[in-house]
């Protein structure tokens, strides 16, 4: 393969890079540039494709935790993931046996189960747990 083939290869597996963003195929791309730049030196198709493997096998085993620990640090809870370990004001008992239950927490309403089946009286605050679908389970807190 020539180094235009390559060049194909490489703009093939950078455009699909842009629609995953998931970095899946950034590393094959840089081994087809790596594959490219072999092809200007030799045209033997076979040093090009173990350049090829090689280098996306490197840069996949040794850059890629390394880019996934960067990019992941700066993502930020949101919504549903954020509530865990949120403390909330009960603002209608919460009792498992009959299903009711409310909680706000920073302004929102959820519907809440107790996480020791415990009836918990309105007024009192407490720390969520866990999200369990739309509801959130909590545990009674020291704290009035």
């Amino acid at each position: 393969m020539n180094y235009i083939g390559w060049l194909i290869v490489f703009v093939i597996f950078a455009a699909l890079e842009l629609v995953s963003l998931g970095m899946t195929c950034i590393w094959f791309a840089i081994g087809a540039l790596a594959a490219c730049v072999t092809s200007l030196f030799t045209g033997n198709w076979i040093i090009q494709a173990l350049v090829f493997i090689i280098v996306t096998a490197a840069v996949l085993i040794l850059l890629r935790p390394i880019a996934v620990k960067h990019i992941n640090n700066k993502a930020e809870k949101t919504n549903v993931e954020s509530i865990e370990g949120k403390i909330g004001k009960v603002i209608s008992d919460i009792d498992n046996i009959n299903a009711k239950g409310m909680v706000k927490i920073d302004g929102v309403e959820w519907t809440a189960r107790s996480q020791q089946n415990e009836v918990i009286k309105a007024g009192t605050l407490v720390k969520v747990v866990s999200v369990e679908g739309v509801k959130v389970i909590v545990k009674g807190t020291e704290d009035k």
